[in-house]
């Protein structure tokens, strides 16, 4: 396939802009938007910015089911939450994800919204039970595999659209299609996760292309610089490198962090602004779609090439396909 071919139909990696911006909340993103009649599904439920996109979904109208590995934890995190429905989810073990997608594909609805939220961060050198490299597994693969097993319901919406959780942390490293499972080269933590992180940005970009013609469109979403469970695995050094001071048993964080509310709002705006009709394909960072910026760029925003590049996206799809053992369904 040409990259002409590859190309046709996409959406511009440039800002709308869409008049919100880094602090706009999920809530305000959500505003007056009906979703009643509609279903969602999103995973990573327990903690962080899961439960809030869960919430505002809910709040909106739809039906909305929660993968979560803790599905315990998950409920407290959603107490009040009307219409959301949590169900066991381990992203890393593919019998488990098979399970779940198959407890919603077996309800017989439509699946209008999937956002692969869950997430694993900077993790020790963990593998999977295949043997894959945890980070890679969990955050990009497992999330390949749910969307794979949805692709009935999600074509059946004919208005659907999936949201991939990517990071600025995209920015450490590009995707190694010769060794993403650390088999040969060192493993670097940091490195891992950025590889992953870059993988979930492609992942939408071929997605999309291929989807589109289904009504299915997909988008990458940075949800900004903010504090949650996700950051257990640093050590205090690291966290001291973008201000974050560990007082006792809490984290005192310094300004510019997002707020849980604010973090989930380029989620939810992805996944119902009507701006955003007849597009996708994109990184999304501040409720807006993010600028290109070279490689060598320090400040923490906009996308690096590598992330948004259509034949790098083709050649994970393949990989994907491989280590999974799936041929992505028609």
């Amino acid at each position: 396939m040409s990259t002409s071919d590859r190309q046709a139909g996409r959406t511009e990696q440039k800002p709308l802009p869409s008049g919100f911006g880094a602090t706009t909340t999920a809530a305000e993103v959500a505003a007056g938007v009906d979703l009643r009649g509609r279903v969602a599904v999103v995973t990573g439920g327990s903690s962080g910015i899961g439960p809030e996109t869960a919430r505002v979904l809910s709040a909106a109208g739809a039906r909305v089911v929660v993968g979560a590995r803790d599905v315990k934890k998950a409920e407290r995190a959603l107490a009040g939450a009307t219409g959301v429905d949590v169900r066991p989810l381990d992203l890393a073990d593919p019998d488990s994800v098979d399970r779940f997608a198959r407890s919603v594909v077996d309800s017989g609805s439509a699946l209008d919204l999937l956002v692969n939220n869950a997430g694993v961060m900077a993790l020790p050198l963990t593998r999977d039970g295949r043997g894959y490299e945890m980070q890679f597994a969990t955050n990009h693969l497992g999330h390949f595999q749910l969307t794979a097993r949805l692709w009935g319901p999600l074509r059946r919406a004919r208005q659907a659209r999936v949201i991939a959780l990517s990071s600025a942390g995209h920015r450490r490293a590009p995707v190694d299609l010769d060794d993403p499972n650390f088999t040969r080269r060192p493993y670097d933590r940091w490195a891992a996760y950025g590889q992953s992180k870059s993988a979930n940005s492609l992942f939408a970009v071929e997605l999309d292309r291929r989807g589109r013609g289904h009504g299915v469109r997909a988008f990458a979403v940075h949800p900004g610089g903010i504090l949650t469970e996700l950051a257990r695995h640093m050590t205090d050094e690291e966290l001291s490198a973008y201000g974050v001071v560990r007082e006792g048993e809490t984290l005192r964080v310094p300004s510019g962090y997002k707020t849980v509310e604010q973090g989930a709002a380029t989620s939810v705006w992805c996944a119902v602004s009507p701006a955003l009709d007849g597009k996708g394909g994109v990184y999304c960072e501040d409720c807006d779609i993010a600028e290109i910026v070279p490689d060598d760029s320090e400040p923490l925003r906009g996308v690096r090439r590598w992330a948004v590049d259509p034949g790098h996206a083709e050649a994970l799809w393949g990989l994907s396909e491989r280590l999974t053992g799936l041929t992505w369904p028609d």
